[in-house]
């Protein structure tokens, strides 16, 4: 139960030098089985004035990278959380197990991070929330999640997830609060998520940059190319639809995903960003002196591309931010079309990218684990695989697939297989981001999730910002000014 009486103010300092004030409630533990007390616990802090008095917000940071544990932590004057603060919104820090937290028991080293127990202490902290409604300031029926990476594939899962039964069992015996875990809204900056089958889309999307900028060697190129076959049948089983209801397909999708990319090009250009004319972007110039740039395509031939009409939106779909599409002026470029394998060979140009398999990659081509390897493993710390892929590449066995244990804990721990037209667990409210020379995943995974969301009828609001790489909390008053819209 929470305690109101234990708690202390401070005071947090912003960049523009403006003080915050707020309460602090800290080193709260949110399951009464407590299996990790470094990570277990939940931070809550108040702001000294609630933006809508008891129907004020509760935003909730996660710190989840990479799938390793994370404390519960202050707020920070150079993130969402500091931000959170100002705007007068509660704000709820929990840590969580991962792939990296260890207790002993017994003389023996024992991992407790294994999944889907981060995402399990997540769902605790919210339930937490939620059972102490009518004690903590805000209101536990608007519930933001916030995160970043691997915390934005948690974000996501939170977001899908709630009052799920696929994961009573596990709550109940970590004595979780016997209430919701819903959320009002999630939001998911560059989510690693959609994992087991992530490595296939990767190599599907990258593959064009296999022999020349990537550098792979011929191992290396055979499983890119087993990986990239197998993504066109999933692909088509997502039944994805565009904004004019057209079916998306794998023999479409490429031109899908240039829709974003135009929009986010074209978006940068109108607040003056500079796009160098070699990366793949195809432009016109709007000036009567001049009928089109010429502009240089994959294979070095020059082309020229002429004026579109006044108020075009050149497909730009409908659920990014405002200013998503392009306002026509004078004397300025617009971008027309994108040479995406020529853009593709940039982003891989900028940071290098993983060598297959990208996440499931234990003993395919490597015996390195990666963090995705070791959250799946068990709690000795044996790293496992998660595919059927890797696992019959590491058997060396084609009949090899996983068992029904593991094949239970992938699936609980992707946020596509709870999203459907209407799903109650699914949270009606989405703030999804991920920057357009990220190469940490593919792009297939932020627009899919991005889209079955939007098929299914939620509210979302999804870009690929210009030039962005791998990270998360930036462009702060586009997330508060929608924050502040879902909430009134």
């Amino acid at each position: 139960m929470f305690d109101p009486s234990v708690a202390k103010k401070a005071v947090l300092t912003m960049p523009s030098g403006e003080d915050v004030k707020y309460t602090a409630y800290e080193n709260i533990f949110y399951v009464t089985n407590i299996k990790d007390s470094v990570y277990q616990t939940l931070n809550i802090y108040v702001p000294e004035i609630l933006n809508r008095g008891d129907s004020t917000p509760v935003f909730l940071r996660t710190y989840i990278g990479g799938y390793m544990a994370t404390t519960a932590k202050s707020p920070s004057a150079s993130d969402a959380t500091g931000r959170a603060l100002k705007e007068g919104y509660v704000v709820c820090i929990p840590g969580s197990r991962g792939a990296n937290s260890t207790i002993t028991r017994d003389g023996k080293t024992i991992y407790t991070g294994i999944a889907p127990n981060g995402l399990l202490d997540l769902k605790a902290a919210i339930r937490y929330l939620r059972y102490n409604d009518n004690l903590i300031p805000g209101s536990a029926e608007r519930i933001i999640i916030d995160g970043t990476s691997a915390g934005g594939a948690m974000s996501a899962l939170v977001g899908t997830t709630g009052d799920r039964p696929e994961y009573d069992d596990f709550l109940r015996k970590m004595g979780a609060a016997q209430t919701s875990d819903k959320v009002f809204a999630s939001v998911c900056y560059c989510p690693i998520a959609d994992l087991n089958h992530a490595d296939m889309e990767y190599e599907w999307l990258y593959g064009c940059t296999n022999t020349g900028v990537r550098h792979l060697d011929a191992d290396q190129i055979t499983i890119s190319d087993e990986l990239a076959a197998e993504c066109p049948a999933y692909i088509n089983s997502l039944n994805l639809k565009d904004d004019a209801g057209n079916t998306i397909t794998a023999d479409n999708y490429k031109d899908y995903l240039k829709t974003f990319l135009i929009a986010s090009a074209h978006k940068a250009l109108e607040e003056g960003c500079e796009i160098p004319d070699t990366i793949g972007i195809i432009r016109y110039a709007d000036r009567p002196d001049f009928g089109g740039r010429p502009m240089r395509t994959a294979n070095g031939d020059v082309e020229r591309r002429m004026r579109v009409p006044e108020g075009d939106g050149r497909g730009a779909p409908s659920f990014g931010p405002a200013g998503m599409r392009p306002r026509f002026s004078n004397n300025t470029d617009y971008v027309t079309g994108i040479d995406l394998d020529l853009y593709l060979n940039y982003v891989a140009s900028v940071t290098p990218l993983k060598t297959p398999p990208a996440f499931d990659q234990y003993g395919v081509l490597l015996d390195t684990p990666t963090p995705e390897n070791s959250v799946f493993g068990d709690e000795e710390g044996t790293p496992a695989n998660f595919t059927d892929f890797s696992l019959r590449h590491r058997l060396r066995d084609n009949d090899a697939t996983l068992g029904e244990d593991m094949a239970r804990r992938v699936f609980v721990m992707n946020p596509m297989n709870f999203i459907s037209e209407g799903a109650p667990s699914v949270a009606p409210h989405w703030f999804i981001r991920h920057g357009a020379k990220d190469r940490d995943t593919s792009f297939l995974v932020p627009v899919n999730l991005a889209t079955k969301l939007k098929n299914s009828g939620f509210d979302v609001n999804f870009f690929l910002p210009w030039n962005r790489p791998h990270s998360g909390d930036y462009n702060l008053d586009d997330l508060f000014g929608w924050i502040d819209r879902i909430s009134r």
